[in-house]
């Protein structure tokens, strides 16, 4: 399971590459739309291919799927997107590693978990780690505090928060059935969102070409649906507060990425925050 959440992390490091380039073509919302919805049918077809029996969902068990697809994926797109419109991209870097610990605070309320002082320090040398690599990319600049920031955060939140009801959903339903109807609900509402906003969809159809197609899908496939199976699996198996930890690699390996196919200088920084996550990982996820 774990060498499996960071293979994901580094296909989510990828990602932020493949992305940025969609977006020179497409806006972000549409960007989020078709990446959700081409996930929601690939969810779909797992589904139907492992002939799972479908189970009577209990009325509170449909409202708590609803609830997990409108927080992790409606709004947590719909802030992630706004929010990184409106702030720097070192300040939106770092309120997404805030990620583990939130969830590890929000696991202590909600679920019991222990708040030991190993898994406080790992998540404390993890973010400093993540800090170490954003801060000293070329060209990071902390921005000032504004909505763009309060944005992010709120990205953070719905994440975190969906996480929680899908750890307790996930003690009755199949974890991949709770990706899939959640990645249904979720595409439709963002497509019905999108939908009725008053400004037009922005594509400039002469950027779009077979590689911007080929990305998009391939973007859905690997990083939106194989990434929600994992994930949603994962805080199944080893809890909300421990999955979180792994979100430090998401920027290490988008740095990896960055240095490998866009000649990005490499410097003592970059280990520095390897070793912090590396470390704080496993102080974080380390069994007691």
């Amino acid at each position: 399971m774990r060498w499996l959440l960071l293979g994901t992390m580094a296909v989510w490091g990828a990602n932020l590459s493949v992305v940025k380039l969609l977006f020179e073509s497409l806006e972000p919302m549409l960007v989020a739309v078709l990446r959700m919805a081409v996930s929601a049918l690939a969810l779909s077809a797992v589904l139907v291919w492992r002939r799972l029996p479908w189970p009577r969902l209990r009325r509170s068990q449909w409202l708590t799927l609803a609830a997990c697809a409108v927080l992790m994926i409606y709004l947590n797109q719909i802030f992630f997107t706004e929010g990184v419109a409106r702030t720097a991209a070192a300040n939106a870097a770092l309120i997404i590693a805030l990620n583990p610990l939130v969830s590890a605070l929000t696991a202590a309320l909600l679920l019991g978990d222990r708040l030991t002082p190993s898994r406080i320090g790992g998540v404390v040398l993890g973010f400093g780690g993540v800090a170490a690599v954003v801060l000293h990319r070329p060209g990071a600049v902390l921005g000032s505090g504004g909505l763009g920031d309060l944005l992010m955060f709120g990205s953070v939140l719905t994440w975190v928060f969906g996480g929680v009801l899908v750890q307790r959903l996930a003690r009755e339903l199949d974890s991949g059935l709770i990706s899939a109807v959640m990645g249904v609900i979720g595409s439709a509402l963002l497509a019905l969102h999108l939908g009725l906003r008053p400004a037009p969809v922005v594509v400039h159809w002469a950027l779009v070409t077979p590689l911007t197609v080929a990305l998009l899908v391939v973007s859905s496939l690997l990083a939106t649906a194989a990434g929600a199976l994992v994930w949603n699996r994962a805080l199944v198996v080893i809890g909300v507060a421990r999955t979180a930890l792994y979100a430090y690699w998401v920027p290490i390996f988008g740095v990896l990425f960055a240095v490998l196919l866009l000649g990005e200088p490499l410097t003592v920084w970059h280990g520095i925050g390897l070793a912090a996550v590396l470390g704080g990982t496993w102080l974080g996820t380390r069994r007691h």
